[in-house]
């Protein structure tokens, strides 16, 4: 029975790792600046009017739900939204539901808390929660899966 699970479990890896490319790809064409190790789960809103003021850099997860917002309406430059760049660095895991505002610069290896609002920059090597997201944890260290190096067995280590 485990042989059967385990192959189940490959093809069903396999099958994903195509359709995440796909995702990638497609929003390549939208004029999405995401690198192609990215993976993009399902359901995510990102900004359609400035498709190319999304950047998001290698190996990053986006978790379903999350909202990247790339213009502001309210705020306006010659009767037009005000279109400014949003940043996402390497190896950062934005969870569920979360939103980052226009303008905003995600640090390397950033993990932004389910539901959270990313109203400001971000450093480096943090964990960010709540309305409006701010530190929880500093000195976090994340591999390219976007997986914590420094929490082993529900214990941080340093």
């Amino acid at each position: 029975m485990n042989r059967r699970l385990y192959l189940k479990f490959r093809i069903r890896t396999f099958v994903a790792g195509i359709i995440q490319s796909l995702r990638v790809r497609m929003a390549r064409v939208r004029g999405f600046d995401i690198h192609p190790t990215v993976i993009l789960e399902r359901k995510l809103h990102l900004d359609r009017l400035y498709p190319a003021g999304v950047h998001i850099d290698e190996y990053c997860l986006i978790a379903s739900g999350v909202t990247i917002l790339s213009h502001d309406h309210c705020k306006r430059v010659d009767g037009q939204p005000l279109l400014i760049d949003t940043y996402i660095g390497k190896r950062c895991f934005i969870a569920v539901n979360a939103t980052v505002l226009p303008g905003v610069h995600i640090g390397d290896e950033v993990i932004v808390g389910a539901g959270s609002v990313v109203t400001k920059n971000v450093p480096s090597n943090v964990i960010v929660a709540g309305n409006p997201a701010r530190i929880i944890r500093e000195n976090i260290r994340m591999n390219d899966r976007a997986e914590l190096i420094n929490w082993r067995n529900g214990q941080w280590t340093e």
